[in-house]
């Protein structure tokens, strides 16, 4: 089940453009099946599994709104706003 408007990353609000990734707002380990999932851009997705661990992401990050309001990720997302749709730099690393 995929949840996305007129063609926009969800997290950043640029244009959706490859690479992307399928977001579940739940965690799959966490008990996210069947919970709508989010196409985002691969970069956006990478930053929240880098700052949130599946745990912060079931209990409290489980939103768009909410994740747009983690202080990190809302420095990420102004910094991402001025890159083109299909920027992407794979230095991050996702927290576990």
């Amino acid at each position: 089940m995929e949840a996305n408007e007129g063609g926009k990353c969800p997290l950043c609000g640029r244009p959706l453009a490859e690479p992307m990734n399928r977001h579940h707002l739940v965690p799959l380990s966490k008990g996210g099946k069947g919970i709508p999932t989010l196409m985002m851009h691969k970069i956006c997705h990478v930053k929240i599994h880098a700052v949130l661990t599946e745990r912060e992401l079931m209990t409290h990050y489980n939103t768009i709104e909410r994740l747009q309001e983690q202080e990190e990720i809302a420095k990420f997302i102004k910094w991402v706003q001025k890159k083109p749709a299909e920027f992407y730099d794979g230095s991050a690393k996702m927290k576990r």
